[in-house]
């Protein structure tokens, strides 16, 4: 007897003779039947049919490509995203009526005949012919799903798509030759819950899961008969029977459905008439993919979260791999983020810094000995729209951030303390620090060839009051320019670049800060608040560094199978000895106790920062920690147009903008909120020897109020504009805060600067 299969129909010998037979005896089958009329859209066989028996014998089924999943370090959701909206469901997950719907009014004799219906093939003819167009197709649902099939392995190039769909008689035996071997391995249950898991419903709804979620809200197994039929009756064209926005055509075809299902006797006429009269009953949820939709302002996280996925190599060798990868999706990414942390960021911002300002807020907040992650957010929203951005102010270039980073001000100068402190200086190391002075003729850099002062540069502090001699803790709690260009001149320039290099700090274009004097100690080169953030936390960690890191664990779904994936790890290093790192936290807990960050200070716990202003006041900072926690505020303007004189930030009129008095109450707030109710532990703070008052004769009324002779003395007060290779150029210093951008260059608004370069100080007090 010849071999039957489940459903019945012909074995796969039988159906390849029988298939061929018509084909060959009447190729009107496959041109007017399975194809429009060869004359109605000029359509031929030459050069289009390849020879059956030379097909691949095996249809390689790509893993559906399904939504992404992406979670806080919780558990709790932020966003989804996805190439493809699909959540694969088994059939015992899919409502009996749906089955039965889908099969009425696609196939209704899809359990009696094999991968062909050539009972259809021949009606089909009849009808084509009667009405010499194409009133009727033959494909079975295999058929379909074979389609299908070619449809999702293209993905979203269009020339490969176009290919999977031409009306073509090659096109067409290949079809029904996979065709024939999957109703052979697979059987009818799993070729039916395949293709309801494949097909498209519109409305960016792929699979009956994730259709039924979009039009009712509710999951696959739990339609009704009229719902399922609707979901049924737009398979075979989403857009003319979209229901969402055409309620009366997509009526309409429910209704012919549920006349099928009575026809062929899966329902009675009166359970068919009583479901016609039933609303549609739509209860639509709104399509919610990408990162624009992140909840708790974490949009910008979860861009983060995907370019670090797109760039790293633990996701796949090339870049095209790793894109394959996160299309295809079916994956279940927990992240870093801290949602008490991230909630506190949004909240601060939003609290201090009104979307609608001048100038930009962003804040990033990382974990000390870990590098997570546990916060990141700005005051301007992820959007396209008036005040919104896709630009994420907090990270560099390569992902998605600031073209340069920001000029990070005098929050730099613990770099150079800490860098002379390992080269063995003492902690109350004592320079003249005049209130101007010239710059020194030359300073060592790594190369060893010495950076040359041929322009006669200047630079002075924030006031004609602030003059020496001071020790290393007083200039750090004021802020003092020329102490720290002589801490420079005395260690030369390379201990600084070690320095950097251990604690990952560069440019927010990803290279190395300049050997030169204005960035090794006032920081007029961009960096980025993460870059920042995760430096300032190796100081909180005794001197350990850890890469940032934003992904704790991923699993993939893949057909029904999880698997977990490979995940990049931080990786932590000694960039300093505890004594150096100690003796760091001592003088930048000075600072908010007595110095330029008195108003971003935190109660009752250990906290220690630096306070950093720019030229002009376009830049204004504040970088500070605990032993648990490290987080960095920049305040400024995306374009670098904005000086920050007689402006009113989050409706506070400022004068003068300073790292203490605008980015430190912001890093106060979000500090405070992401550890309220975690403990309060204490650094391991130093004795500094002859900590005495530096200058006696210093009105100390003047220092410390935070007013507007507050501030982070230091980030405006150097030559901002000392960058060799022909990015800047400068003249005199005369002015305290002059800034002159690079000659003759300008970005234009949506790009960002970065760079303070110029003629006058590299920065003021903050």
């Amino acid at each position: 007897m010849p071999k039957k299969r489940s459903g019945g129909g012909l074995s796969a010998t039988q159906q390849a003779a029988k298939f061929l037979g018509v084909s060959v005896l009447s190729g009107a089958v496959l041109a007017g039947i399975a194809l429009p009329a060869f004359g109605a859209l000029g359509l031929a066989a030459k050069g289009s049919v390849e020879s059956f028996d030379e097909l691949p014998a095996n249809l390689k089924t790509p893993p559906l490509s399904q939504r992404t999943t992406i979670l806080d370090a919780k558990g709790s959701q932020i966003a989804t995203v996805y190439s493809r909206d699909r959540t694969v469901v088994d059939l015992k997950s899919i409502s009996p009526y749906m089955q039965k719907a889908i099969v009425a009014i696609e196939d209704s004799r899809f359990y009696e005949h094999g991968a062909v219906d050539l009972k259809g093939v021949l009606r089909a003819l009849n009808k084509n012919v009667q009405s010499s167009g194409v009133s009727q197709g033959a494909s079975t649902l295999t058929q379909q799903y074979v389609k299908n099939v070619f449809v999702e392995e293209a993905g979203d190039d269009p020339t490969k798509v176009a290919q999977a769909t031409q009306q073509t008689i090659g096109r067409k035996i290949r079809e029904l030759k996979y065709a024939i071997q999957v109703e052979e391995e697979l059987g009818k249950k799993k070729i039916l819950e395949n293709y309801l898991n494949i097909t498209f419903f519109g409305e960016q709804a792929y699979g009956v899961e994730a259709a039924s979620q979009r039009y009712f809200s509710k999951h696959a197994k739990n339609l009704t008969l009229p719902e399922a039929a609707l979901l049924a009756g737009i398979v075979q064209s989403p857009s003319r029977y979209d229901p969402v926005n055409d309620e009366a055509e997509a009526t309409k075809r429910r209704n012919t459905v549920l006349q099928r299902m009575a026809e062929v006797g899966d329902i009675s006429a009166a359970e068919s008439a009583k479901a016609q009269e039933a609303p549609l009953g739509l209860k639509v949820t709104q399509p919610k993919n990408g990162c624009i939709t992140a909840v708790q302002g974490a949009s910008f996280f979860c861009k983060y979260v995907e370019r670090v996925f797109l760039s790293d190599p633990v996701f796949g060798k090339t870049k095209e791999e790793r894109a394959k990868v996160w299309n295809q999706g079916g994956l279940t990414i927990r992240t870093t983020l801290d949602p008490q942390s991230q909630s506190s960021v949004q909240d601060s911002l939003k609290d201090h810094v009104y979307k609608s300002d001048k100038v930009a807020a962003a804040a990033t907040l990382v974990e000390p000995g870990t590098g997570k992650i546990l916060g990141m957010g700005q005051s301007k929203p992820y959007g396209y729209g008036k005040n919104e951005t896709e630009y994420n102010y907090s990270v560099n270039a390569a992902m998605g951030g600031s073209n340069y980073g920001f000029p990070t001000g005098s929050t730099f100068k613990p770099f150079v303390a800490a860098a002379a402190l390992e080269e063995g200086r003492p902690a109350n190391q004592t320079y003249s620090a005049p209130y101007e002075m010239p710059y020194p003729e030359t300073v060592q850099t790594c190369s060893g060839k010495p950076w040359v002062n041929d322009g006669d540069y200047k630079l002075e502090n924030e006031s004609e009051s602030e003059h020496g001699p001071y020790a290393l803790r007083k200039a750090m709690e004021m802020s003092v320019n020329t102490y720290f260009v002589q801490m420079l001149s005395d260690i030369g320039m390379c201990p600084v670049v070690k320095m950097t290099d251990a604690l990952g700090v560069v440019q927010g274009n990803g290279a190395k800060v300049p050997e030169v004097p204005s960035s090794m100690t006032l920081g007029s080169t961009g960096l980025s608040p993460l870059t920042m953030a995760s430096a300032y936390a190796a100081f909180a960690s005794r001197g350990m560094y850890c890469t940032p890191i934003a992904i704790e664990s991923i699993t993939q779904t893949v057909g029904g199978t999880k698997k977990s994936l490979e995940v990049p790890k931080s990786t932590c290093s000694r960039a300093m000895s505890e004594k150096t790192a100690d003796t760091v936290n001592t003088l930048l807990s000075g600072v908010v106790d007595s110095g330029t960050g008195q108003q971003a200070g935190l109660s009752g716990r250990a906290n220690a920062g630096k306070t950093g202003t720019t030229d002009e006041r376009k830049n204004a900072w504040f970088v500070g920690y605990t032993p648990n926690l490290s987080g960095a505020v920049w305040v400024g303007s995306a374009t670098q147009k904005v000086k920050m004189t007689n402006i009113s930030i989050g409706g506070v009129y400022h004068g003068q903008v300073y790292g203490g008095d605008t980015p430190g109450p912001i890093w106060r707030d979000a500090m405070t909120g992401a550890l309220s109710g975690k403990e309060a532990p204490e650094f391991n703070l130093v004795t500094i020897p002859g900590n005495e008052r530096d200058h006696d004769d210093e009105d100390e009324d003047d220092r410390g109020d935070n007013n507007d002779n507050d501030g982070d003395n230091g980030d405006d007060g150097f030559i901002g504009g000392l960058l060799t290779n022909g990015t800047t150029t400068g003249t005199t210093s005369g002015s305290t805060g002059g800034d002159t951008p690079t000659p003759g260059f300008s970005f234009p608004d949506g790009l960002f600067q970065g760079q303070s370069n110029g003629n006058g100080n590299g920065g003021r007090r903050g």
